[in-house]
């Protein structure tokens, strides 16, 4: 719940930040600079070392690619022709495009049946709708949802390739996360002032936004988040953009006056209603009370 709630808040500071003339690869870029920053304290102050595997770090800089630099100037862009509310519903697809991504890159992984595809085609059918195809996709608006989405599918893929190649390593979350933030930061750092010169820094209220979404957006986050990628996996992990519209919705409605359109209502519970058919079903309660009952005998 506290993960959706922080990647629900972001949505807002991201629209605070680029209506207030913040460059969307700038927001990118300081968002992972002070991501960075807060999770290099974290690793200083709990003493934990940090990788020195070339792998890893290489591993990291694909990661940041897909799960930082990328998405995150992509979602600010989206967000200078779209509202909060919008691109936050557009991220609840992030399930769906992990599942492709997962049972094509991930070995081991289950292959979807008739449930899993259905939710697969319902989810596109949301996606559609929020996007609302019917005005087609010449308008600034309908560039501003693809631009989210394209987001979105880069989650996808980052979740994947997180499961594959980095879940596992021997070190602390802190320690994984600080590393591909750090170089998240890196890319950002070069790709921004050839893309929108040299950074300018807004009034108070902007730079609040900024600070609030790379330290804790950005920073804690994504310790919670490779915790829960180890713990119960890519699909459980990414599920978290379950509540995450919730949050979106709700702040961007309340705090910044967005208008919440029809279509995003109905499209982002027809995605919600996808994510949930292409999760794997439950054990049967009786399976379950007998492998509790097997431990505690264990024990």
């Amino acid at each position: 719940m506290a993960l959706s709630a922080i990647w629900g808040a972001s949505f807002a500071l991201i629209k605070v930040a680029v209506d207030a003339g913040v460059p969307p690869v700038w927001v990118a870029c300081w968002r992972c600079v002070l991501g960075a920053a807060a999770l290099w304290t974290i690793l200083a102050v709990r003493r934990e070392p940090a990788p020195r595997d070339p792998a890893v770090w290489g591993h990291s800089a694909v990661a940041a690619v897909l799960l930082n630099a990328v998405p995150f100037a992509l979602f600010s862009y989206g967000e200078t022709r779209v509202g909060s509310v919008l691109a936050g519903v557009m991220n609840a697809a992030t399930p769906l495009f992990t599942l492709l991504f997962t049972v094509a890159a991930v070995p081991g992984e289950r292959r979807p049946g008739p449930r899993g595809l259905a939710g697969l085609a319902l989810g596109f059918a949301g996606v559609l709708t929020v996007l609302g195809v019917w005005r087609g996709f010449g308008s600034g608006e309908a560039g501003g949802g693809l631009a989210c989405l394209a987001a979105t599918c880069c989650y996808g893929a980052g979740f994947a390739y997180l499961r594959r190649h980095l879940s596992a390593r021997p070190y602390t979350a802190t320690a994984l996360s600080a590393t591909q933030i750090v170089c998240g930061a890196a890319e950002s750092a070069v790709v921004a002032p050839l893309a929108a010169g040299l950074p300018h820094w807004p009034g108070a209220g902007p730079a609040a936004a900024l600070l609030v979404l790379g330290a804790v957006g950005t920073g804690v986050a994504y310790i919670i988040n490779l915790d829960l990628v180890r713990t119960a996996g890519t699909a459980v992990a990414a599920a978290v953009t379950y509540v995450t519209p919730l949050w979106s919705t709700a702040l961007g409605a309340l705090l910044l006056g967005e208008p919440v359109g029809w279509n995003a209502l109905l499209g982002g519970a027809a995605v919600i209603a996808a994510v949930a058919l292409t999760r794997p079903p439950a054990a049967p309660a009786r399976r379950r009370w007998a492998r509790r009952r097997s431990r505690r005998v264990v024990g």
